[in-house]
């Protein structure tokens, strides 16, 4: 079905993906609102029905990654048997997301370097924090379980975690490879889990 004819709510949820697709192809601060029009084959007076600054629409990309990867991790998490294999499995759902979806990190940096305050902006942040308290979270039941060691810092070890995949992120966009952090992810993440793991 053509952008042109899809439900309003549909045609909004394109236009998210429209922009995140955009992003894994050029700097996500120079996607403009008539390529986004372009690439949907509409006006760019019908995509201002729906998204009446780009700001807005900026805010809707950032609540979409923010539900989206949320809710595989959570997928990936309750799946598994204990602490430390739900530790792996968030840290390689959130590789598989960004891999699916390489506009995503891009969209993030981008937000996250902006010096003025922002609604997209506030988004990336928060996020980022839901995401550490998360780790922390599980984390924490791992020293409970006896998986995880005692005398780690946590909130130290839930920053690694999540530096880890950012830096993994980073070569890529550096390598402009988006096959490098599928390649090395298995082994960095093996590396910290090590460093945590109980009788390490």
């Amino acid at each position: 079905m053509s952008s042109r004819h899809l439900p309003a709510d549909e045609r909004r949820s394109m236009t998210v993906e429209t922009v995140i697709e955009l992003a894994a192809e050029q700097n996500p601060s120079e996607i403009t609102t008539a390529a986004i029009a372009e690439r949907m084959q509409l006006t760019q007076g019908a995509l201002f029905r729906h998204f009446p600054t780009k700001e807005a629409l900026w805010t809707s990309v950032m609540e979409w990654v923010a539900d989206r990867l949320m809710a595989r991790i959570e997928r990936a998490v309750e799946q598994a048997p204990g602490p430390l294999a739900a530790l792996r499995a968030m840290f390689l759902a959130h590789v598989g997301f960004v891999i699916e979806h390489p506009g995503v990190p891009r969209m993030m940096f981008g937000e996250l370097q902006r010096a003025q305050a922002s609604a997209p902006k506030r988004m990336a942040q928060a996020l980022i924090r839901r995401y550490g308290e998360r780790v922390r979270a599980l984390l924490e039941a791992g020293q409970q379980a006896g998986e995880v060691a005692h005398g780690i810092d946590l909130d130290a070890a839930a920053t690694l975690f999540v530096g880890t995949i950012q830096g993994l992120v980073m070569q890529s966009l550096l390598a402009d490879d988006h096959g490098h952090i599928d390649r090395q992810a298995p082994a960095v993440l093996e590396l910290y889990l090590r460093a945590i793991r109980s009788g390490s």
